[in-house]
């Protein structure tokens, strides 16, 4: 599990089921999980949200608010888990429980309204912005009372500036760093760990093909570049990026040059392309910072569903 690190521990404060769906849940002392959730509970199937989770504190401090003390699965979780914030875990971390481990699909949901039995008593649901949802990665037995460790995952970032005259040292990578601090910025509004590398090579193709290989075999999450995705002599990105490429996805940069180029007609000369290399998406940028600004505006605000979806996530 390279790719996560150890979160805090916990323990499962309550297994609960229910065999219809709209329904509380009642708990159990011990369940059974098999490759579709919990055997028996109505909300097991061939879908992201398997298993419903909620903190115990987070129960306890709505039981507070509406006055009255708020029974384990009345909110129609299948695990309360006690020991940690839950409103920090984020998708794609898991949760070992014994021989049970959980990878995070979804967090929240689309509030039921009137048909929530708790929304319908104290005019308030914690699930829909609270609930973390599910899927089965191994099963085995949940026994209440057992130790949960929080696997939290990373995502993983490279960066790389393609410049013969900053490589050389002519002059500073501006572009590059300043990729970097829009990510950093983006991710410090998300449950997710953020971890990155920056580089900066010349314009060869042969060293900019061999970091996507090493990414794309490494399983790196996000590879964006800046530079070399203009029409000069030496530039080429696009070109050796699309042919690593297993599915284009045009549409993000064909909206940001029209944006961009309405008031700026150079912009549309930019040929910079998206796509993904197995589980890894891949930028290209242009090399100035301005332009770095304006596309990662956009990119931005569909990174993490587009990571997701890498992962088979629908959120």
């Amino acid at each position: 599990m390279s790719d996560y690190f150890d979160g805090e521990a916990g323990r499962l404060a309550s297994v609960n089921i229910s065999v219809g769906k709209g329904t509380v849940k009642s708990p159990v002392r011990s369940a059974e999980v098999g490759p579709l959730g919990i055997m028996g509970d109505a909300h097991a199937g061939d879908w992201d949200r398997q298993i419903s989770l909620l903190g115990q504190s987070e129960v306890d401090a709505f039981s507070a608010r509406a006055g009255r003390t708020i029974s384990p699965g009345e909110f129609a979780e299948n695990l309360t888990i006690d020991g940690f914030d839950l409103r920090r875990v984020s998708l794609l971390d898991r949760l070992i429980i014994g021989d049970v481990e959980l990878e995070i699909t979804r967090v929240g949901k689309k509030c039921h309204g009137s048909s929530c039995a708790i929304y319908r008593e104290v005019g308030d649901c914690i699930m829909p912005r609270q609930g973390l949802f599910a899927r089965v990665v191994s099963g085995g037995t949940l026994t209440s009372g057992a130790p949960v460790q929080w696997k939290r995952r990373i995502i993983r970032c490279v960066i790389v500036t393609l410049s013969d005259r900053a490589s050389a040292g002519v002059y500073e990578d501006l572009s590059g760093p300043r990729v970097k601090e829009c990510m950093i910025n983006h991710f410090c509004d998300t449950r997710w760990n953020f971890e990155y590398e920056s580089k900066l090579i010349p314009d060869d193709p042969k060293l900019l093909d061999e970091l996507l290989v090493e990414a794309e075999a490494r399983g790196v999450d996000v590879l964006l570049t800046t530079g070399g995705t203009g029409s000069g002599p030496r530039d080429f990105t696009p070109e050796v990026v699309a042919s690593r490429l297993h599915k284009q996805i045009p549409g993000i940069m064909e909206h940001i040059r029209v944006k961009y180029g309405a008031s700026n007609p150079h912009a549309l000369l930019s040929r910079g392309v998206c796509g993904t290399m197995g589980s890894t998406v891949v930028f290209t940028l242009p090399g100035s910072v301005k332009a770095v600004d304006e596309y990662m505006s956009e990119l931005l605000s569909v990174l993490d569903h587009l990571v997701g979806m890498m992962h088979g996530l629908g959120h």
